[in-house]
């Protein structure tokens, strides 16, 4: 994981904001044991405000407490998948909504451009990228939605989501990041149609739900041998 030596000041929140930023962006694999001393050489701090993170992301279930001194991402089962999924078609779908409502010109160019950068991604089989790309296109989305609670509570959504598809990206499945959902969600933006911005981001999420529960299912079946 790329991490950067934190400055001074409130150290366990730039701690819990910086391993949370790498759950996020898919830097750690479900089943990944974190090592609280070997995080706070990587920060540049003392092992107390990476526990202190460490225990904010427990409470929030994006980690898994196994001792004093590390955490452990949460394992891949295919029950954490789907109410994941559940609860992200829901607050998505929502944001995706009220963006109808603030979406602007500057706003619709941005989405356009992340867009077009996730697609250059996808095609140059750029797993890394693609997944940056989208999640920009993603939240730059929900925070036309103009409510910062709705979209925090749905980054924390991502920092399950993060590791879920790092461990999917990096055992080649990468074929289903085609997001023609994007294009019908900008037209949706641009119309300000709520029902189909709301239905482009239940489809985009959907998606990849098949893909994923194979291979979720694959992998149960192989762990029970």
């Amino acid at each position: 994981m790329q991490i950067q030596p934190l400055e001074q000041g409130n150290l366990s929140a730039r701690a819990y904001y910086s391993i949370r930023e790498g759950l996020i962006a898919g830097n750690f694999k479900p089943g990944e044991r974190l090592v609280m001393q070997d995080l706070a050489e990587r920060l540049g701090t003392s092992v107390t405000p990476v526990r202190e993170a460490c225990l904010r992301l427990v409470s929030e279930r994006g980690l898994e407490l196994r001792s004093g001194r590390f955490a452990i991402v949460p394992t891949l089962t295919l029950s954490r998948y789907i109410e994941v999924r559940t609860i992200r078609i829901a607050l998505e779908g929502l944001a995706a909504e009220l963006a109808t409502r603030h979406v602007t010109a500057e706003s619709l160019a941005t989405l356009e451009t992340l867009h077009a950068r996730f697609e250059e991604a996808e095609q140059q089989n750029d797993a890394v990228a693609a997944m940056q790309y989208n999640r920009e296109f993603h939240f730059t989305l929900y925070r036309l939605s103009g409510m910062e609670m709705l979209t925090a509570q749905i980054e924390g959504l991502w920092v399950s989501m993060g590791p879920i598809l790092n461990l999917f990206y990096s055992k080649g499945h990468n074929t289903y990041l085609g997001a023609s959902a994007h294009l019908t969600l900008m037209d949706a933006l641009r119309e300000k149609k709520p029902a189909k911005a709301r239905k482009a981001i239940a489809d985009d999420i959907l998606g990849a739900s098949d893909s994923i529960i194979e291979f979720i299912d694959g992998r149960e079946r192989t762990e029970q041998r």
